[in-house]
């Protein structure tokens, strides 16, 4: 979309007009929204993107279809089986033969490491503290043993 709200649709294959569908949905959107002209063969000054949100038809039909590359899910040891638990929502509470979709992943990895979330009392060490994607604060507790992983 746009950074007024407006979304902005193009074909995910068009090859005699652009290579790749959302390269080209970049460009033309910082194009507008700096007045610079973009080359089409060139870089995307990604310097001058805050955030992307962009769906695509293919992905849309390759999840729904469950097709696409396999994958793997790694999420924090002891939490295996939080997706399939989810949040216990169901149509009807008390249909016994709750039917849901196969997992997107074949294989979960639980990865030895902990982070916990920082309460607004818990700021004042700075240091030991990392900003998550939600823009959360985290304190790292136990680090990713990469090598293990």
């Amino acid at each position: 979309g746009r950074p007024d709200g407006r979304v902005l649709k193009l074909l995910s294959v068009d090859p005699s007009n652009y290579d790749d569908a959302p390269v080209e949905g970049i460009r033309r959107i910082l194009e507008e929204y700096t007045g610079d002209t973009i080359s089409r063969t060139g870089k995307i000054p990604t310097d001058k993107i805050e955030w992307i949100r962009m769906g695509t038809t293919v992905a849309t039909n390759a999840l729904l279809e469950r097709k696409g590359e396999r994958i793997a899910l790694c999420v924090t040891q002891g939490f295996k089986h939080l997706l399939q638990i989810g949040n216990q929502a169901r149509p009807d509470i008390f249909d016994l033969t709750v039917s849901k979709p196969s997992n997107l992943y074949e294989e979960v990895i639980e990865v030895d490491e902990r982070v916990e979330l920082v309460l607004e009392n818990e700021r004042e060490n700075q240091h030991s503290l990392v900003e998550g994607v939600s823009g959360e604060l985290v304190r790292v507790v136990k680090p990713i043993n990469e090598k293990a992983l």
